[in-house]
Order: structure tokens, then sequence, then C-alpha cells
């Protein structure tokens, strides 16, 4: 991405969807801002309004991704429950990664709030331990510290084997909740 002068907020946003929908990774709040030389509070203005003129776009841990780019990328998809400690929340998610599980989101059930989704977009080790010192060097929790550490994810994979396999290994360490 080029470093663009101040833009108008219509031209902004329609470079913005641009970068987002030829990038096969997720784009950083800060690197458009640094692109589109605005604060990263403008970049989050922007992406509003273009969620809610209806554009795909998705925030997660690792940046923000245009769905289409991501559809039928996955044929198998499922929501699966567990139960864990903080502690063990890095070895859930690098069981599912090495299975080639992609981790789509986390979701808890708030007493008050009803369902509370992050959106994840994990596939890689390295996506998990960003993750992690992510929230490390935040202060911020597992969303899972919430709720005595029941959550779902909604998982996804290209073979059905790889999903039964990673659910078989998560059981066997006692983190996936049984129906």
């Amino acid at each position: 991405m080029m470093n663009h002068s101040k833009l108008k907020a219509k031209e902004r946003r329609e470079q913005i969807l641009t970068y987002l929908k030829q990038s096969k990774d997720p784009i950083k709040g800060h690197s458009l801002a640094e692109t589109m030389n605005v604060t990263r509070q403008v970049i989050v203005g922007d992406i509003s309004l273009l969620k809610a003129s209806g554009e795909p776009i998705v925030a997660t841990s690792q940046g923000y991704v245009y769905m289409s780019n991501a559809k039928n990328q996955f044929p198998y998809e499922e929501v699966i429950v567990c139960q864990h400690r903080p502690d063990q929340a890095e070895e859930e998610l690098n069981v599912l990664v090495d299975h080639g599980v992609h981790v789509k989101d986390v979701i808890v059930e708030h007493p008050v709030y009803g369902d509370l989704t992050a959106n994840l977009g994990i596939s890689n080790r390295r996506d998990v331990t960003r993750l992690v010192e992510q929230l490390s060097s935040t202060g911020a929790s597992f969303l899972s510290e919430l709720t005595g550490g029941v959550h779902t994810h909604t998982v996804a994979a290209h073979h059905r084997e790889a999903l039964e396999e990673a659910k078989l290994e998560l059981a066997r360490k006692g983190i996936l909740v049984q129906p």
C-alpha cells in the first residue's frame, strides 16, 4: 500500500474497500491509517460506515478482512463447545490449527448481553501466538473467563477428517464438551 495525502472521506472509504478486497491477508487498522494519512479512529469510523452500507467486512484479531475473499474457502464448518482454564487457551487453539482447522470465532453467552462474539480468523500457530501476545500485552482477558471457561468456536476445514481428528484430541485433553 502506498501512502496517500488526505483523501475526501468517500474516496478514502472506496480506497479502503479496494485494499481489503485485493488483500489475501487481514489488514491492521493502524496500517490503513498510516496509508491513508489519518488516525486509526478515522479508519474505525470508515469501516463502521462500510459495514453499515452492507459490505461484508469483519474485524478479526489479525486485522480487517473482506469476507467474500474467504467464502467457500472451507467446505466443512461446525460449532464446537469447549471449556477450559485460561492457561489452556493456547493449547486448545494450537490443537485446532495443527489439524488444519480454521478458528473463525469465539462466542460466550453473557448473562446480561447475550451472545458475545469475537471474530478470530486463526489458521496457524503464528496467529495463535499473536492473539496470546495481544491479550498479554494489553492486559485483556479471554472471553471465556466471563463464563467459567465455557465457550463455542465456529471452526472450518478443507476436510471433515481434520475436524473430527481435532475434536478427538480436544476430547482426550478434556477441553471439548461432549453432548
